[in-house]
């Protein structure tokens, strides 16, 4: 970048006071955050990536010096959508990853099932009394409630795709996730672990 192209001193100053104000207001959005699905954490999140994004390439073509963190801007890993500017249907894919923490807890919730249907024998295995569970219970209920059941949660994702119709009854039941779109991606939810270092836990993707 020519000199005469470089951000005077003054526009760096001013994008460093943008990261402090977006700082703030998504701290005091995780502080009144009303539940998981929070749209002004979201919304915080994204604008503190993009003060972020902005003042380090201003930092780095002023001073040719870089911030020592990095935010994930909303759209890191997505491609370009290419889906229907005015969609008619969409699909809501969501995936839930548990591992069996307590498989003996596991398998005595699957038993009071069992025996609620007087089924004497019970789950004779894990996978077993994962059937039963997940059979019994619709699964917003088994993540709401998965330390009772043994489980502890993974990463989970849940991805809002547009489609220009409806499938046909059955069309696709047979492979249902073979047709997840990446590019029909209209916003994503994802939960993971490596966010824990930051209050807010999940990250939006919003076209």
């Amino acid at each position: 970048m020519s000199d005469a192209a470089q951000p005077t001193a003054a526009e760096v100053r001013a994008a460093a006071e943008a990261v402090k104000t977006a700082l703030d207001r998504h701290l005091a959005a995780v502080e009144h955050r009303t539940g998981d699905d929070d749209t002004a954490v979201y919304e915080a999140f994204n604008a503190l990536a993009a003060a972020a994004e902005t003042y380090d390439e201003l930092l780095y073509d002023r001073y040719d010096e870089v911030t020592p963190f990095e935010i994930p801007g909303a759209e890191d890993g997505l491609p370009p959508y290419a889906g229907p500017d005015e969609p008619h249907a969409l699909s809501v894919l969501i995936r839930r990853d548990y591992a069996v923490a307590e498989p003996r807890r596991l398998a005595a919730q699957a038993r009071r099932v069992a025996d609620l249907d007087h089924d004497e024998d019970g789950p004779r295995s894990t996978a077993a009394a994962l059937g039963v569970l997940f059979g019994e219970y619709e699964p917003d209920e088994i993540a709401s409630r998965h330390k009772e059941f043994g489980l502890e949660e993974g990463d989970s994702t849940l991805w809002v795709t547009a489609a220009e119709e409806l499938p046909e009854p059955g069309e696709w039941l047979a492979t249902p996730f073979e047709q997840a779109d990446p590019e029909r991606i209209l916003c994503r939810f994802d939960i993971s672990s490596v966010f824990d270092d930051e209050e807010a836990g999940e990250v939006a993707a919003d076209r």
